[in-house]
């Protein structure tokens, strides 16, 4: 089973029903509950022309918001200024992923999964416009055409709500006809995104933004070490601050109540806690990686194998034999974890950007002790995630249901997570150590591969264990890296070790191929060097798939790349991948900065991800993934010092891009008729092999470990 598919297997296991509905933009909600034409569970069109899409994932930035706005809007040929957009109630019959069975977003699978649905919803609605219009005017309804908006036949007009109490009691065509590509408005252009306005002048609600009568806010003392438990607390200190109310036990710590989130917090690192560590992890990084590397120097479990790999490397006439070192990285999205959790009636309604609606909430419900029939979701806009909302185990909504109901649902509870929880409190992209030996033949040929992967799995000890892992492997470790991989390689073997620690993992954004593709991409570029090949040239005479191809070639054309002189100083490096069905290949000019470490001028990016929905969101989430994975490739690093204690605290010590970093950007779209994949994720695998490629030819130093400011790479 693919690392996708295990991660939908893992989402279908979290059924369940809550009811709610929340709109975010002005004037939207009473429209859409009151919307005569309501065709689909996602179109509504009200009497004020209004058209509402039911959005059904969660809109954390990436964009989906717009992109299925914009396949209803097209198919329905309506005016972009009468689009609004809406967020979906948790209902899995009606709002399921349709890739994973069950509410959620993941996988850079938003606007795949709903492609042809969103196509469907619109072109129904269209459809019943179209037939209200025939029957008013006596006409057929090939007679009738639909244009921004306005309906028309002859010199007859009239606008969608003047139609929609019409429509509404016709039939709802279940096969209705879809634009033929040619006929798109919308698709393929750039239009701005549907939450700009709202995120611009205030009017988005975050959870953040909550306010509800009588709230108490609600602040978290975790352990210093990960799996370590609450002996004793002397709540006296924090009791003194003004404006804290109560302290309480929770299964994850001790709770802080406050008349405000800043007295909670205060209150919270006030507590004098007594921690039992005889459970805890309280190895340091050096060690478990000491471990993880003694681990690589054996086989482990064989993922798959094809040739022999150990005849043709043993036989190779040069080799490179090289151990690589990941950190682990915290995903640092600019909104905390937050949640509002209230009382009412026989259940409870939450507040919260939820990732996995559905999951989440009978996760909740079930912490809460409450059914979660009678519950309710209030969805908001969530201030980013790249996988941190995502967690297995749904622990930052249970952690917030526990301190609710450990107040005893006197009063509705906020919880906001500090940034010093957020970075210290674990789900991190795993700590990962890879060992490859590849060689060339006498010819300069890739003679044969073997690669041993070290990490902790994601999903191993969750609920899901048998969902993600498959005879002993688990997908999400070795994505991009096995034989399903982009290059031919005859003689190639894959290992992977599981290894055992209580810090917690979680998928981070573009999961295992934040690794895979760094190791294969630097790996394959040093074996082209020695052969005397091409980096560019060389690929493409490996590469499986035209796709592949394709933006790589581009990517070269572009950054002409070995067609221009560059800079003295700097030097151009390349890497390609294919992660969520898209392939994405760049290069990036670098220069050895001040600090010794890289100064990244200028990356050039292709991407093939199908149709282009909206090409300036597609571009945006290029640029943005080559930030934040350069960003982290050059400084991210969470470190367990002595006793297993996390030293990056907050952003002082867990460095980010800054503004001034960022290079300039030139993004290329391939034009394809292929359905629409990933664009969220894809951006980030490329890019720190690129600077790592550019690097060695720089310095002529092979990069093994990350993030660069470490300083093995100088």
């Amino acid at each position: 089973m693919t690392a996708v598919a295990n991660r939908r297997a893992f989402l279908a296991g979290t059924g369940g029903l809550t009811i709610g509905l929340t709109l975010p933009l002005g004037g939207a909600r009473a429209q859409a509950m009151s919307a005569p034409l309501q065709p689909n569970a996602f179109v509504r069109v009200g009497t004020d022309g209004l058209v509402t899409v039911i959005h059904k994932h969660v809109e954390f930035g990436q964009g989906p918001a717009t992109g299925v706005t914009t396949i209803i809007a097209d198919e329905m040929d309506a005016a972009w200024d009468q689009m609004r957009i809406a967020f979906a109630p948790a209902n899995d019959p009606l709002y399921k992923n349709l890739a994973f069975g069950t509410m959620g977003v993941g996988g850079s699978s938003a606007i795949r999964e709903s492609w042809m649905q969103m196509r469907m919803a619109g072109a129904a609605a269209r459809a019943m416009l179209v037939e209200a219009a025939a029957k008013r005017w006596g006409v057929p309804a090939s007679a009738v055409s639909v244009a921004n908006g306005v309906v028309s036949s002859g010199k007859r007009k009239a606008g969608f709500g003047e139609l929609a109490a019409d429509a509404a009691v016709l039939p709802v065509p279940q096969n209705p006809t879809l634009k033929t590509p040619d006929k798109f408005v919308y698709i393929g252009k750039t239009f701005a995104k549907v939450d700009s306005k709202p995120k611009t002048d205030g009017s988005a609600l975050f959870t953040q933004d909550v306010r509800l009568p009588g709230m108490v806010h609600a602040a978290v003392r975790r352990p210093p070490a990960f799996g370590a438990t609450v002996k004793k607390v002397e709540a006296g200190a924090a009791k003194a601050i003004p404006g804290v109310i109560d302290v309480k036990p929770i299964p994850s710590g001790v709770a802080v109540y406050a008349r405000d989130t800043w007295a909670a917090q205060r209150g919270a690192a006030a507590l004098e806690v007594d921690w039992d560590l005889s459970k805890a992890e309280t190895r340091s990084s050096a060690q478990m990686f000491a471990e993880y590397s003694a681990a690589a120097r054996t086989p482990g479990r064989q993922v798959e194998a094809s040739g022999d790999a150990a005849a043709a490397l043993a036989a190779a006439a040069r080799k490179i034999d090289a151990t690589f070192y990941f950190p682990f990285l915290a995903h640092g999205p600019m909104e905390t974890m937050d949640y509002v959790i209230a009382k009412k009636g026989e259940g409870i309604a939450v507040h919260a950007g939820s990732q996995f609606q559905v999951g989440e909430m009978r996760a909740i419900c079930g912490v809460a002790g409450v059914p979660f029939e009678k519950s309710e979701l209030i969805q908001h806009y969530a201030g980013g995630s790249f996988g941190r909302r995502a967690t297995p185990v749904m622990f930052d909504g249970t952690e917030a249901a526990a301190c609710a109901r450990a107040y005893g649902f006197a009063a509705p509870v906020k919880v906001v997570a500090s940034r010093e929880n957020d970075l210290t409190g674990g789900y991190y992209r795993p700590m990962t150590v890879h060992r490859v030996q590849a060689g060339l033949d006498g010819a300069g040929s890739i003679a044969g591969w073997d690669q041993v992967i070290v990490a902790k799995s994601i999903m191993k000890g969750t609920p899901f264990e048998a969902m993600g892992i498959k005879d002993g492997v688990d997908g999400n470790m070795v994505e991009g890296a096995n034989d399903t991989s982009q290059y031919k390689i005859g003689n190639f073997r894959l290992g992977q070790h599981l290894m055992d620690t209580k810090v917690p993992v979680l998928w981070w954004r573009s999961v295992g191929h934040t690794h895979t593709a760094f190791v294969k991409e630097t790996v394959i570029d040093e074996l082209l060097t020695m052969a005397g090949q091409d980096p560019v040239d060389g690929r493409l005479a490996l590469l499986k798939h035209e796709r592949a191809a394709g933006v790589l070639r581009k990517a070269a054309e572009i950054s002409g790349f070995g067609k221009r002189a560059v800079k003295k100083g700097r030097a151009l490096g390349v890497a390609v991948h294919e992660s969520f069905d898209s392939y994405v290949a760049q290069v990036a000019e670098v220069s050895v900065g001040a600090d010794g470490l890289p100064k990244v001028h200028k990356v050039w990016c292709a991407v093939d991800c199908g149709i282009a929905v909206n090409p300036d969101i597609i571009r945006a989430q290029m640029e943005g993934g080559i930030g934040y994975g350069l960003g982290h490739a050059l400084y991210g690093e969470i470190t367990l010092g002595e006793g297993g204690q996390v030293q990056e605290t907050n952003f002082d010590k867990y460095r980010s891009l800054r503004i001034g970093e960022m290079p300039d950007v030139e993004v290329a779209i391939i034009d394809s008729q292929e359905k629409p994949t990933g664009v969220g994720e894809p951006g980030v695998p490329p890019i720190a092999p690129a600077v790592a490629n550019a690097w060695r030819k720089l310095t002529g130093k092979a990069v093994r470990r990350l993030p660069f400011a470490h300083g093995d790479n100088s």
